[in-house]
This record gives structure tokens, sequence and C-alpha cells, in this order.
């Protein structure tokens, strides 16, 4: 069994508009079949198939200084084919 290889991670503090003007933009380039993010010089570029899964995840973790930390996890799966190549990167264009 081959291990899994991060292609990308970010993480970042951004106002609720920014990220929702982000989401907006995966959500027309998921419409269209095909995601390029691209971060500094690592570019990742996505061919998505017809049908994927969609993964939707909210989480409570207690925290004794600041209360409860919740968050919401959204993910997309799909198996590359023979003719998808996988790449790299994370800036959405």
């Amino acid at each position: 069994m081959s291990k899994k290889s991060v292609l990308l991670k970010n993480k970042e503090r951004m106002s609720r508009a920014d990220a929702a003007a982000f989401l907006r933009q995966l959500a027309e380039k998921l419409e269209s079949g095909k995601i390029h993010l691209a971060q500094g010089t690592r570019e990742v570029v996505m061919d998505l198939p017809a049908e994927l899964v969609l993964e939707v995840k909210v989480d409570d973790k207690p925290r004794r200084r600041m209360g409860t930390k919740r968050s919401l996890e959204l993910e997309l799966e799909w198996y590359t084919g023979e003719d998808a190549e996988p790449r790299a990167d994370l800036e959405l264009k």
C-alpha cells in the first residue's frame, strides 16, 4: 500500500466575505470540471469527473481558555483515471 501524498495544503485566517468569495470561485471551477490551485511556486491542476463524493463534517472541540472550537469541513473525493494526471500548487485561478 502506498503512502498518501499531500500535493498542497493551506490554512489562513480571512474574513467571512473573503471565504465566501473563495468558495464561490471554487464552485465555478468545480462546475467547469477543472480546478487550478497555485501557491507560490507550487501548482495543482485537477480535472474532475462528472460524479464525485462530497463529505460534509462539523466538529466541536472543547478548549479550556477559548471555549468550544467549531469546524466545518468540506471534502470532495474521486479516483483519478488513466487519462488524468495529478499535478501541484494553491491559488484559485
